[in-house]
């Protein structure tokens, strides 16, 4: 659970400092996010190997840079409504409720198959917080929603090099980051006519 952000002094028009400050806490874990999905996707950008590797690093920065402008925005969203964002390391670690991304180097479908479950909890924790702000500041809600179509696209880019010709994805059963890189693990080698060891 996300902590109470204090009341601001002053807020937008129309808002009062308790409104404010619920956006605001909303807005704060949207920012944590963000934040750490930009260095997730940078550190995968240093990370991958392969023989996609190329077209995967190249993918990536554009993600990172469109991520890092969307947490520019929300942080800046805070601080009109009073109040003061928090976009330091400790925040991102006190604040968030998910774990640090574990995958080092892999090659690219493996760290593909991992941000396929990123991105759904990125994605799914900003539809959460557009429901959320939808009745009490929809200037909110407008910029969460904008975000989350590019959001949305960018995990397409990724479930493509996931998605078999069949439109089933390796990640279905994974519910965790290490088992969908697994997944994409065995499906780089099967395709590369690796035996895969199944102990």
């Amino acid at each position: 659970m996300a902590r109470r952000s204090p009341l601001p002094r002053y807020t937008v028009p129309s808002l009062t400092p308790e409104v404010g400050s619920q956006v605001a806490t909303i807005l704060q874990d949207r920012l944590n996010a963000l934040n750490d999905l930009a260095l997730t996707l940078k550190h995968v950008h240093w990370n991958v190997v392969g023989p996609h590797f190329i077209s995967v690093h190249e993918m990536i920065d554009p993600q990172v840079t469109v991520v890092r402008e969307f947490a520019d925005e929300v942080a800046e969203r805070v601080a009109t409504l009073g109040l003061s964002p928090k976009g330091t390391p400790g925040a991102i670690v006190e604040g968030r409720t998910w774990d640090d991304y574990s995958i080092d180097r892999a090659d690219t479908i493996a760290h593909l198959g991992a941000l396929d479950l990123v991105y759904q909890g990125v994605i799914g924790s900003h539809r959460k917080a557009a429901a959320d702000t939808e009745e009490i500041d929809t200037v909110t809600n407008d910029l969460l929603v904008g975000q989350l179509g590019q959001l949305e696209l960018f995990h397409w880019f990724i479930r493509a090099h996931l998605e078999s010709a069949s439109g089933s994805l390796i990640t279905d059963d994974s519910t965790t980051e290490v088992q969908a890189a697994d997944a994409g693990s065995t499906m780089s080698n099967e395709s590369a006519g690796v035996e895969v060891n199944s102990n």
